[in-house]
C-alpha cells in the first residue's frame, strides 16, 4: 500500500493581506517583464510561503525589494512599501538614502492610498538623481498586460530602437505616440524617448506589429 501524503491546509489570508499578496505578486511579474532578475522563491510565491515569509500581518518595511538588470549593466531598482495611508516627505528622504547605499537609482512605492503634493514635488525636484515611481495598491491587484485585451508590449533597447528608425529612415517624432502617463507604459516604466513594440494577433498576417514612442 502506499503512503498517505497530507497536503498542507489552505491558508486563508485576511483582506488586507490578500490585497498585499496580489500586489506583491504584480510586482514580481513586472520586475521580470522590465528585464530584472527576480528570485525563484518570489516568483513562485504562494498564500502559505508569502505568510511564512512576512507573517500573517505583514510589517510592510520588511518587504523591501532589491533587484538588478539581467544584461549586466549593474542598474538596480528598489521596491518599497510604505505604511503610511498617505506617504509624505520623510519616507521619500529615507528612500532616497537607502538608494544611496545601495547604489540603486531606480525605485517603486507601493502605496497605501496615495502621495501629499509636497512629496510629489520632492519626487520631481529627485528626478537629476534618481526615478521614483508610484503605484497605488488597487493599481497592482491584477496584472493588467495578462489581460486578453491588452497585446503583447516588448520596450526596445537602444540599439533596437536605432536599427527601427535606420531600416524605414524615420525620425523619432515620425512614431505614433504612446504617453508616459498610459497604463502600460507606467507598467513597464518607460522614459521619454523609449519606443515599445506592440504586436496584436491578425486573422490574416498572424500577427500585426506596431510602434510607439513614450512621449
Amino acid at each position: 500500500m502506499s503512503a498517505m501524503v497530507d497536503t498542507p491546509p489552505e491558508v486563508q489570508l485576511s483582506p488586507s493581506t490578500s490585497k498585499l499578496f496580489r500586489c506583491y505578486k504584480v510586482i514580481t511579474n513586472m520586475l521580470q517583464k522590465r528585464k530584472y532578475a527576480v528570485l525563484p522563491s518570489a516568483v513562485s510565491m504562494t498564500p502559505a510561503s508569502f505568510v511564512s515569509q512576512f507573517g500573517a500581518s505583514p510589517d510592510r518595511s520588511s518587504m523591501t525589494i532589491m533587484v538588478e538588470k539581467l544584461d549586466g549593466s549593474g542598474q538596480k531598482l528598489m521596491v518599497f512599501f510604505p505604511e503610511e495611508e498617505k506617504v509624505g516627505v520623510k519616507p521619500i528622504k529615507l528612500y532616497t538614502d537607502y538608494m544611496k547605499q545601495s547604489e540603486a537609482k531606480n525605485a517603486i512605492m507601493v502605496l497605501r492610498q496615495g502621495i501629499t503634493p509636497f512629496a510629489k514635488q520632492a519626487v520631481a525636484e529627485l528626478s537629476s538623481e534618481c526615478t521614483i515611481e508610484h503605484f497605488r495598491e488597487a493599481e497592482l491587484l491584477i496584472d493588467i498586460t495578462e489581460h486578453q485585451l491588452v497585446p503583447e508590449h516588448q520596450v526596445l533597447t537602444t540599439g533596437e530602437k536605432k536599427d527601427l528608425l535606420k531600416r524605414y529612415r524615420l525620425k523619432e517624432g515620425q512614431l505614433p505616440r504612446i504617453q508616459q502617463t498610459d497604463p502600460v507604459a507606467r507598467y513597464y516604466g518607460m522614459k521619454r524617448g523609449e519606443v515599445v513594440k506592440i504586436i496584436r494577433p491578425s486573422e490574416t498576417a498572424g500577427r500585426y506589429v506596431t510602434y510607439r514612442v513614450c512621449m
